[in-house]
């Protein structure tokens, strides 16, 4: 395994509208030498998806055969990557991606664990519908791990797999896997930071449900919060029955 080098792990469902503009900007960031591989997880996609990934030879394409989530398309990404430095983003062209190489040499420079492009530039399209249940969610957990988390869930992230393994068990298939690995890592202290970054409307349409997502999402919070910080939540029920 190469220690000082970047595993760039893309999970990819239906996204035949925006995988390859995607897939092209990410090549150029690699030709500089910023990223050592590029590893695209289909997650059983039925469009034309993997057809396109497979185009781009140099791209390590593995392909799930049922759709599981995606989760589960990060962790078989990064159980695959051959480095210890770990980049997500995603496949619909809503993350700034010219923006990895400044967020890699933040990461080595400052020796962090883990480094998060939280939406709060000057240019964020977050669709309407979720800004409540994204405000909701943040509130809990800025609640349950005592401190301001400007983007729990953000998707541009790059931290290291010595980080990421005691956190893996934990993490599920769907789409809390970065909520997860970040309320894990702030809970116990771990070397966090985050830079703001702008997020484009996404090409193609949306996976997120969300009614079912929302509550999947405060569910997982509280669960995580009864894991590491659980006088958060027995205390105040205590006092409450008291």
């Amino acid at each position: 395994m190469e220690n000082n080098k970047v595993s760039l792990v893309l999970p990819a469902y239906q996204e035949e509208d925006g995988i390859e503009p995607v897939l092209q900007e990410l090549l150029l960031i690699q030709e500089k030498g910023s990223i050592d591989e590029i590893i695209v997880v289909d997650d059983g996609s039925t469009d034309k998806t993997s057809e396109i990934i497979e185009q781009f030879k140099s791209v390590n394409l593995i392909k799930h055969s049922n759709n599981i989530g995606y989760g589960a398309a990060l962790k078989t990404g990064i159980r695959h990557a051959k480095n210890d430095i770990i980049c997500i983003t995603d496949s619909d062209g809503t993350y700034p991606n010219k923006e990895i190489p400044s967020l890699i040499k933040l990461l080595k420079d400052r020796d962090l664990d883990m480094i998060i492009g939280s939406r709060t530039g000057k240019n964020v399209r977050i669709p309407l519908i979720r800004r409540p249940a994204k405000w909701v969610i943040g509130k809990i957990a800025n609640w349950v791990i005592g401190q301001a988390i400007p983007d729990i869930n953000s998707g541009l992230r790059l931290f290291k797999r010595s980080a990421y393994n005691p956190f893996s068990k934990l993490i599920p298939n769907g789409f809390s896997f970065t909520t997860t690995i970040t309320l894990g890592m702030l809970s116990n202290n771990y070397k966090v930071e985050f830079i703001p970054i702008d997020y484009s409307r996404r090409i193609g349409f949306s996976k997120i449900r969300p009614i079912r997502d929302t509550l999947n999402f405060i569910k997982l919070i509280l669960r995580i919060g009864l894991y590491f910080a659980p006088l958060k939540i027995f205390l105040p029920l205590s006092i409450i029955l008291i």
